[in-house]
């Protein structure tokens, strides 16, 4: 039989797809299953997104357009840029992607080569270390400490590079931690990279969704103009994620590669798709301030109800729609644990270890659930360590 590359046994997917899966299996046996694995938000895409995004089609805006995206969204995204990051970038820095993950892809296979070293967080978001190892690269982690409420340290940051480092990925807010960089940290990472003549892949998906603190970007140093590149997109603060729809900042030499990229890729994002993107930007925004209200809600009712629980410890995420509670005292890994509520209490979650091994001792919930879904599945949970 033919050989597949040596790349593709090196690509890795998400664990919460998989769980999904295990969990759909029990519910297809009638077992009652609360869902808190998906990162998804809880509610249905804004109308008057929608009825854009229909319009677009009814308008026979259904063929190809440019593959970096019609010039209208990326002048809505230069906008909404200057509004929310304080700097204005050129039009020919955006790249329109058809979701962020193509970004996190297209953007590593523009700076990393084998043989560097990429720099991320642990536990983080699994596709920066999967297209690392795709890319025959080293990844080099850096662990979030609870007791540093899961921020990425600079100084960890500064121990860790050599003459083989090209580049920084960082998340904030975080995924899976809630964990959100403080102005200080973000500039002093920001800092380092310049010194050290090295990139930063800056994913800024979760940037509207913070509670008590303020959302700050390493792209402010440069605007995104030399080494620096700032990912965002539509999936979470529009509940688009089925709609596919982000977009990059770069320096202007990497947005003509990625150009070429997205040609052979992908050919271009969907047409409609970006009209809908653009109603989003530029219409009413109250569907964000009323989720994050409910967000609000939802974190401080699952963390006090974790905090009830015999052998967890929860920590207040200031960002993102996650919690990421301590279960060591369980006397449990975080997968057995995972398994146990799964199989025992129907409270799909996943497993610290599957966002790296800083993830030991650890559950991610996802509470972009109902209030009643959460006093659920804490009833349940409780009911089994008690």
């Amino acid at each position: 039989m033919a050989q597949l590359s040596k790349g593709s046994s090196r690509i890795y997917g998400e664990a919460a797809f998989e769980i999904l899966a295990k969990a759909q299996e029990l519910e297809k046996k009638g077992t009652n299953i609360l869902h808190f694995e998906i990162g998804e938000p809880d509610m249905e895409t804004p109308l008057n997104v929608v009825e854009a995004g229909i319009k677009a089609i009814k308008d026979n805006k259904t063929h190809y357009v440019p593959s970096i995206g019609i010039p209208e969204l990326r002048k809505a995204v230069q906008n909404e840029i200057e509004k929310t990051r304080g700097y204005r970038p050129d039009l020919e820095q955006i790249v329109i992607t058809p979701g962020l993950k193509p970004g996190i892809f297209f953007s590593m296979l523009s700076i990393v080569n084998p043989g560097d070293e990429v720099i991320y967080q642990d536990p983080s978001y699994p596709t920066y270390g999967s297209v690392t190892s795709f890319l025959g690269a080293k990844g080099i982690l850096i662990p979030l400490l609870e007791e540093n409420d899961f921020r990425m340290n600079p100084d960890d940051i500064k121990k860790r590079i050599n003459n083989k480092t090209k580049l920084i990925v960082i998340n904030s807010p975080q995924n899976p931690t809630g964990s959100v960089l403080t102005k200080n940290e973000i500039m002093e990472i920001a800092e380092i990279a310049e010194e050290n003549d090295i990139y930063i892949i800056s994913d800024e998906i979760y940037s509207k969704m913070t509670y008590e603190t303020t959302h700050y970007t390493p792209t402010m140093r440069d605007e995104a103009k030399d080494r620096t590149v700032l990912l965002d997109g539509f999936s979470k603060y529009y509940a688009m994620t089925g709609w596919r729809l982000g977009y990059m900042v770069t320096p202007i030499e990497m947005a003509n590669r990625l150009q070429d990229f997205l040609v052979s890729a992908i050919s271009c994002t969907t047409s409609f798709t970006q009209w809908a993107g653009i109603e989003a930007l530029t219409g009413d925004q109250t569907f964000i301030t009323d989720m994050m209200k409910r967000f609000l809600t939802k974190r401080d009712r699952i963390v006090n109800g974790l905090n009830s629980i015999s052998g967890f410890n929860c920590l207040s995420p200031k960002g993102a729609f996650y919690v990421f509670p301590n279960i060591k005292n369980t006397e449990m890994t975080s997968e057995k644990c995972a398994n146990y509520l799964l199989n025992k209490a129907g409270v799909a979650v996943l497993p610290g270890t599957a966002f790296g091994p800083g993830g030991e001792g650890y559950l991610r919930f996802s509470y972009a659930n109902s209030i009643g879904n959460i006093d659920e599945a804490i009833d349940r949970i409780k009911q089994l360590f008690e």
